[in-house]
């Protein structure tokens, strides 16, 4: 399978979710995302699923306390109850829709025992997904969009994963992300393509669609596929106008 992912977080939000799967289906996606899909229920998400024949590539785990800013906890000490109770609700959700992918977000921390905290809570993720047939991905995000955030580079993302030592945690590699804070795009998919687990694309600066900004995606999707990546790649971008008025990127890019 190959194509593209609609992400659901940022795609048709003016519809709910299960509209916004027939949506990304009648556009011509080849699998979907979403974030935090938890307000709602899991039969209409299952039967959206169905009815479309779209696999839901992944979801994230809560961000926690919202109004206090929280976007993730799992790399904050002393919140590791609550982590892994986030863990546990993401899981059963993903389990009940057939997701296969959990982003389990760190959160604003830094220091060792924040990476200690994520690490043994990425433990426990991994552990709790291994017989479901689900894998915990990690998300490096930039220094603009979500500053103070654990995780924020490849490099650290790969040294976390060795640390954790499970075999069903991988890397979400977001194109966006990893350009603003690294760069060197082909030669970073290419280093680090043997523990990707997913990959998403926007346009850098503005997180549009993907086919303006810095980034050549059209050489960038063929360095992919050449890398022997054959998963859908997820489209998380902000539309410019409307998801629909700015789908021609689909053609341009693939």
């Amino acid at each position: 399978m190959s194509g593209f992912s609609a992400n659901l977080g940022f795609l048709w939000t003016e519809l709910s979710l299960p509209e916004a799967i027939r949506a990304a289906a009648r556009a011509g996606f080849d699998a979907v995302e979403c974030h935090c899909p938890y307000d709602t229920p899991v039969e209409e998400v299952k039967a959206a699923l169905e009815e479309t024949g779209l696999p839901m590539l992944g979801i994230n785990t809560e961000r926690g306390n919202l109004a206090a800013g929280d976007n993730g906890v799992a790399a904050i000490p002393g919140r590791e109850e609550e982590a892994r109770a986030l863990i546990d609700q993401a899981i059963a959700y993903a389990q009940a829709i057939g997701a296969r992918n959990i982003h389990v977000m760190a959160g604003f921390a830094q220091g060792d025992a924040a990476r200690r905290s994520f690490v043994e809570n990425l433990r426990y993720a991994c552990k709790a997904a291994a017989d479901r047939n689900i894998t915990i991905v990690i998300e490096p995000l930039n220094h603009y969009d979500a500053p103070g955030y654990f995780l924020n580079n490849a490099d650290q993302a790969a040294e976390i994963i060795e640390a954790v030592d499970a075999a069903n945690l991988k890397l979400m590699f977001d194109c966006y992300h990893i350009q603003i804070m690294q760069g060197d795009i082909t030669r970073r998919l290419e280093q680090f393509m043997p523990i990707i687990g997913h990959i998403q694309i926007a346009a850098v600066p503005t997180r549009a669609e993907p086919d303006n900004g810095e980034l050549d995606y059209r050489h960038v999707m063929r360095s992919i596929r050449a890398l022997g990546f054959t998963a859908p790649v997820g489209a998380e971008y902000r539309p410019a106008t409307t998801t629909e008025a700015g789908l021609g990127w689909m053609t341009k890019i693939a």
